[in-house]
């Protein structure tokens, strides 16, 4: 809302002096700070966002790695059976 304000004065000389005063009152700092907030609330969530998505790369990363390892024991303990039935069909042969 905008008022202009005219206040003319007389002094004991009469001379005439004019006051011009213009009055602008915004009603939009309330809508800034709500857009301020609003901004800020998209921010905190995107972060949580990309923190939540960070954190189940490194799960999937962790699971990958735990299967690789599981997967080498059990090729160890395959070469270590063919190891052994070897060493018992060359020990059959040989008696």
């Amino acid at each position: 809302m905008t008022e202009e304000r005219i206040t003319e004065t007389i002094d004991a000389s009469g001379n005439t002096h004019t006051t011009h005063t213009v009055v602008t009152e915004s009603e939009k700092g309330g809508i800034n700070w709500i857009v301020v907030l609003l901004v800020l609330g998209v921010a905190f969530v995107g972060v949580v966002f990309l923190t939540q998505v960070s954190d189940a790369e490194v799960a999937k990363d962790n699971a990958i790695a735990g299967a690789a390892e599981e997967v080498g024991a059990a090729a160890e303990q395959v070469g270590e059976a063919a190891q052994n039935a070897g060493d018992a069909v060359e020990n059959a042969v040989n008696e």
